[in-house]
């Protein structure tokens, strides 16, 4: 599902209550803990947390890289964490961190779905997103490219 809005104000505005108040604690986490020189945007439907055109331009679909997402979906809502997708690594430590909140996981490649507020683990998302420095994330997508 998704949204046609394109500014951020917009998609938060056109979203139930209930879903407006969950996504706005989750975005303000992940801003909290974003690393420096990411920007949020409206990208693919969704809250984008990216690497900048100007940063990175050479991405094979002229978009900006999305190191992160947030979503309102038909039954659920999501947080897109690239960086758990990237690296097995990363992923191996955020599954074990999330088991240790005694929460339920519900992740797909890079997509963690909740339904409620509570069932998200805000204090692991932020660290999460501060895992990985923009260069170091450009670095990833450089490496690649050559290859």
């Amino acid at each position: 599902m998704r949204s046609e809005e394109n500014t951020v104000a917009g998609y938060l505005k056109s979203l139930p209550e209930d879903r407006k108040k969950a996504i706005t604690a989750v975005r303000k986490v992940i801003l909290k803990n974003l690393p420096t020189g990411f920007e949020e945007a409206m990208n693919y439907g969704m809250l984008s947390y990216q690497v900048p055109l100007s940063v990175y331009p050479y991405t094979y679909n002229k978009q900006p890289l999305m190191y992160a997402g947030l979503t309102s979906q038909k039954n659920y809502m999501a947080v897109h964490l690239m960086g758990i997708y990237l690296d097995g690594d990363f992923r191996a430590k955020f599954e074990s961190a999330y088991k240790a909140t005694g929460k339920k996981l519900d992740v797909g490649k890079g997509c963690v779905r909740f339904k409620k507020l509570e069932d998200l683990p805000l204090e692991l998302i932020g660290e999460v997103i501060s895992w990985i420095t923009l260069e170091k994330y450009k670095n990833y997508f450089e490496n690649r490219r050559k290859e």
